[in-house]
């Protein structure tokens, strides 16, 4: 097996892979232990890594509406859609949706062709959800889209505060780091967010402030550090712009501060070595921007920013963020940093020899599809993301796509719920076939190397988009022969930057060869020179306190009594496209679910595990209930991460609403008006089957992969169709009709089992893990799965709480009860927490719940 050397395809950590490449599309995934970025960490994501890369599902081929078509026809066909939109509409009736999934060379070539010669400012990215409020607060505070930190600082740290972050599930490699630092040294966790997540399990304390309550906190937290003389007056003096009447207009409002907040201020007092990370959770709010700004204004007030262990942290959410907002990914800028000046337009323009450089920003995301809807944009570009998920009002924007004249979709997969509605699919290159650069949170570039070749005929997104534009008359300018020469343009043009006194350098980049970019090891731009002694990117060096208010507080709608949160599992990553297709990784929340507050629950009659409608003003779905005290009261809580591909509920974003930060555009995904409702299902069922099933007509369905096959939950109103659920083949059927269950195997002539359904009207159905282990298995277990159970049951782990060892519940609780009283005994005994570490928050919670309590001596 060869060995190479490549990036993590997941969040914004930027984890560097070693990958062992066998024959075929075999592959061992472990982490780079030369990586600065993970030190050889890799999460429950990217262990599995390997179960990702097969073929199934792949767009393989280009697609004329259903008909495969070849290269130069489908491109032809591109070209001249964009080009008669252009003559007959304007260059703004086009646009292109891209993709922090994007490689940073596919984000250039995609930016250049749109800003650069079809001379529009319509090009925004899927980045524009996760982290536009924080490039909006940067550029206020600094003048740049610059992150002031390093994950060194988190070593350096004395106190870690994390604002709308569940790290140990969404950045676990963070997590590890903080947990480290933590066991080293001492380091103080402060966790400030509406839920108590797994992460705030963890931390000495848990600040559970009320949705959108951040500015008002920060602003609370900066006037007690300034009445207790402890900002930096010398420190302001030298390296930041203080606006008038800055301290007079202060103000928490009339929000109540939460509790807590007392010792917060205490624990902040007294580190002077502090870093404030900060995630979706604050950037996806209409006052996401001004949330960026209160963080950085307490940095900068205090003088806890260019200092080791000290600074705010914008942590990223896709492999690429950064590297799109580097190259002009955003509308709202031009590649570099760039601005949309006379002076920096006409720059671009002289380096890229061309006279149609936009004149100006174009959509961002939100405004984008509005356009679409409206019939502004008559031709629309989607690059590697689902917008028909992942968009808040998705029925909004599926509406858009419906109505657009012509849409393009270049994508891996063949039928995400976006790709299903386009007039033209463009088969690209997936994760291991990539060859290209990545930035992560810390400003680290490193590579993405290719594992495999191409399959079918799939290419590379910059070699689309420049045979696009080569067809619609600019060959020349974009005759790249590979990434190489992709990334040195790139280089070459950060001198315009430079010259403006921005950080983003390159230059010394742009002359590299071929072999030396092949050999290009992980680098981080702008850390030649300490950022106070360089300065900030302002024109006068200084940063900028930025003055703000907290928002008004919203409306109570008795008709939407309760506030809908989104949120990411452990396991699971965006669309489910790639991790969807992970046996291991399906494992720990196999369907979406509806976190709510007992009282809440009571009161709209909710039952553990019951179904519940969950209503907006957008519209509706129908999830599964889990009912936690770790859900604030008045609030709800959803995954972000589920298709029409895996089920009928779960699409969360067909629930959340259109507003968005004003600065930045980033939608307000956490805190949308909803309510619930019992929905009471005539029968309920589940099926395993080893070929991919069709998407059933039921109330209710969510699909999950197994070993050998899938597993599918069921429920449904009438009559179940069962010959519309199980294939052909040998049928064993059994009644129980003491418990309201029907039963039924189905078998192949050699006996092997290809799929079995579990029905019921008012009875318990079986436990699920057993059942699917025996799908492809020829035993003739009939009667065994007749009875749903083995007749000599193997030893009852519990839930999967370790996927990376495969460690059950009850199996982490007899290591407890037997003496393993802490995270690091129990993974001693038991393996489980050792590799990735994002299931020691659950060890840690079964620690306290079940180790034996000391006792008093006998008399």
């Amino acid at each position: 097996m060869r060995a190479v050397r490549t990036t993590c395809a997941y969040c914004g950590v930027g984890c560097g892979i070693t990958a062992r490449v066998g024959d075929g599309r075999e592959v061992e995934i472990g982490g780079d232990t030369a990586h600065p970025a993970n030190r050889g960490g890799l999460c429950s994501k990217g262990t599995h890594l390997g179960e990702t890369v097969g073929l199934g599902g792949r767009l393989l081929y280009p697609m004329i509406g259903d008909a495969q078509a070849d290269w130069d026809e489908a491109l032809r066909l591109v070209a001249a859609q964009f080009r008669q939109a252009i003559a007959e509409h304007g260059p703004d009736s086009v646009a292109f949706y891209v993709s922090g999934q994007l490689l940073t060379e596919d984000y250039y070539a995609a930016n250049k062709l749109m800003k650069g010669f079809i001379g529009s400012g319509n090009i925004d990215t899927n980045s524009r959800l996760c982290m536009a409020s924080a490039v909006a607060a940067h550029n206020r505070a600094f003048g740049e889209d610059f992150v002031p930190c390093s994950y060194d600082d988190l070593d350096k740290a004395d106190l870690i505060v994390l604002v709308g972050s569940n790290t140990a599930w969404c950045h676990p490699v963070i997590w590890q780091r903080i947990e480290a630092a933590r066991e080293a040294k001492g380091t103080k966790l402060v966790v400030i967010d509406p839920r108590r997540t797994e992460t705030a399990e963890r931390a000495d304390l848990h600040i559970a402030i009320k949705p959108d309550g951040d500015v008002a906190l920060f602003n609370a937290m900066l006037l007690d550090m300034h009445r207790r003389g402890m900002t930096d007056d010398a420190f302001m003096a030298r390296h930041v712009t203080t606006p008038d009447r800055f301290w007079d207009d202060l103000s928490a409002g009339e929000t109540v501060l939460p509790d807590g907040f007392d010792e917060f201020c205490d624990l902040f007092a007294a580190h002077p070595r502090t870093v404030t990370l900060f995630s979706q959770g604050a950037n996806q709010s209409a006052c996401g921007t001004d949330k960026g700004n209160a963080i950085t204004n307490l940095h900068l007030s205090t003088g806890r920013i260019g200092v080791p262990g000290g600074g705010p942290f914008s942590i990223t959410g896709q492999p690429n963020a950064m590297g799109g907002r580097e190259v002009g990914g955003l509308a709202n800028q031009l590649a570099c940093h760039l601005g949309f000046s006379e002076q920096e337009r006409a720059a671009v323009g002289t380096f890229w020899n061309t006279d149609t450089v936009a004149q100006g920003p174009g959509l961002k995301a939100v405004d984008l599809f509005n356009a679409v809807h409206d019939g502004r944009i008559k031709a629309l570009w989607i690059m590697a993301t689902n917008p028909a998920v992942s968009l808040p009002d998705a029925g909004f924007v599926r509406e858009a796509l419906q109505r657009c004249p012509f849409v393009v979709v270049s994508d891996c997969i063949t039928d995400t719920d976006t790709a299903l509605m386009a007039d033209v699919r463009l088969p690209a290159l997936a994760w291991g076939e990539k060859d290209g650069t990545v930035t992560n949170s810390e400003r680290m570039i490193s590579r993405q190397r290719a594992l495999f070749p191409a399959p079918g005929e799939a290419r590379a997104d910059w070699r689309i988009i420049a045979d696009v534009a080569a067809r619609m008359g600019w060959a020349e300018d974009f005759a790249w022969p590979n990434p190489a020469a992709v990334f040195r343009e790139y280089a070459a043009m950060t001198a315009i930057s430079a010259e403006r006194g921005l950080k983003l350098d390159l230059t010394d980049r742009a002359i590299m060869t071929d072999v030396s970019y092949e050999a290009m090891e992980p680098f981080r731009w702008g850390a030649h020179q300490p950022l106070l002694e360089a300065g900030f990117s302002h024109p006068d060096g200084k940063a900028r306190l930025i003055s703000i208010a907290p928002p008004a507080p919203r409306a109570f709608d008795p008709a939407f009594p309760l506030r809908l949160n989104t949120n990411r599992y452990r396991d699971q990553w965006h669309t489910m496209t790639r991790t969807g297709l992970s046996p291991k990784l399906s494992r720990h929340r196999p369907e979406p679910l509806l976190d709510i507050h007992p009282e809440d629950a009571a009161g709209a009659g909710v039952n553990a595990g019951g179904l519940v409608r969950v209503s907006t003003a957008q519209g509706e779905t129908v999830l599964r209930a889990r009912i936690t005290e770790a859900q604030a009261k008045g609030t709800i809580s959803a995954p972000m991460h589920w298709t029409d591909a895996f089920g009928s509920a779960g699409r969360s974003n067909r629930l959340t609403q259109r507003r968005t930060d004003p600065v930045s555009g980033q939608p307000a995904f956490k805190d949308t008006p909803a309510k619930i409702a019992v929905v009471l299902p005539d029968w309920r069922a589940f099926l395993v089957t080893c070929d991919e099933p069709a998407r059933p007509n039921v109330l209710y369905w969510a699909k999950a992969r197994q070993e050998n096959g899938w597993l599918v939950e069921l429920a449904g109103m009438g009559n179940v169709d069962v010959e519309t659920l199980l294939p052909a083949g040998q049928r064993l059927e059994a009644a129980d009709m003491a418990r309201g269950m029907r039963r039924i195997a189905v078998v192949d002539a050699s006996g092997k089992l290809l799929s079995a359904l579990y029905l019921t009207r008012s009875g318990t159905l079986p436990a699920r893990e057993w059942i699917a282990a025996q799908l492809g298995l020829k035993d003739g277990a009939a009667q065994e799965l007749l009875a749903a159970r083995s007749a000599t049951p193997l030893p009852d782990t519990g839930p999967t709480v370790c996927i990376c060892h495969d460690v059950g519940e009850i199996t982490i609780r007899e290591a407890i009860e037997g003496g393993a009283g802490t995270v690091a005994a129990v993974g001693q005994c038991t393996k489980a927490g050792t590799n990735c570490g994002s299931c020691r928050p659950m060890i840690a919670s079964l620690t306290a719940q079940f180790a034996p309590t000391a006792k008093e001596p006998a008399e």
